[in-house]
């Protein structure tokens, strides 16, 4: 059995999206086995730990800024993928996009291309070359760059929505487990990486552990 890489995930996230092609890189160039988790945002998870406005300002800031650096496509999202209470960062009661996100990411896992579905639909997300990512003909095109049909996966989630929450559920607790609260996160032999910053790092563990694949 490989050794395994748990990564936390989310479709809210700028650092979630800026991860993500790295993260395929890691997963082609070590011999482990990479468990895509999506979680739901912290504004829904956590709300109590999410909203503080200096925060904000500075992820809006340094999100943009690490793209440049990475040289990544990047413009925050319209709509947002987490629906607000108006004048607040309050979540709504009813979420049109972030729940079906995720539902769809778990089902994509299953398939084997979690990671190639939440590259394709991030970068939709966030990739600033789409004025509304959340057209259906839009979801449809991400989901076919990723291998899958778009139809095909929505079936499978409507078949049985309550398995796909408890698996978004079990996902979050497991990142809680872990001593993280937030995406990405990447957890090895129990060991937390946190920030598309750590990716680095997670290589140098994993070479210590004699990973890199031949």
């Amino acid at each position: 059995m490989p050794s395994r890489v748990d990564i936390f995930w989310s479709f809210r996230s700028p650092y979630s999206y800026l991860a993500t092609s790295r993260l395929i890189e890691i997963a082609k160039t070590y011999d482990v086995d990479m468990q895509f988790r999506p979680v739901l945002p912290m504004a829904i998870r956590t709300p109590d730990k999410f909203g503080n406005p200096m925060a904000i300002d500075y992820i809006r800031m340094d999100a943009e800024r690490v793209a440049a650096f990475l040289g990544a496509d990047f413009s925050f999202p319209n709509p947002d993928p987490v629906a607000f209470e108006a004048g607040t960062m309050r979540a709504t009661k009813e979420q049109p996009y972030i729940y079906r996100l995720s539902r769809l990411g778990v089902a994509a896992s299953e398939q084997g291309r979690g990671f190639v579905f939440a590259r394709e639909i991030s970068c939709t997300i966030w990739g600033g070359k789409i004025q509304d990512w959340s057209g259906e003909e839009n979801l449809r095109d991400a989901t076919k760059r990723a291998g899958l049909d778009l139809a095909s996966l929505e079936t499978s989630v409507a078949g049985d929505v309550a398995r796909y929450d408890q698996v978004i559920a079990a996902n979050g607790d497991a990142l809680a487990k872990s001593g993280h609260w937030g995406v990405p996160t990447c957890v090895f032999e129990g060991e937390p990486f946190f920030g598309q910053d750590r990716l680095d790092v997670l290589c140098w563990r994993l070479d210590q552990r004699g990973l890199r694949g031949h």
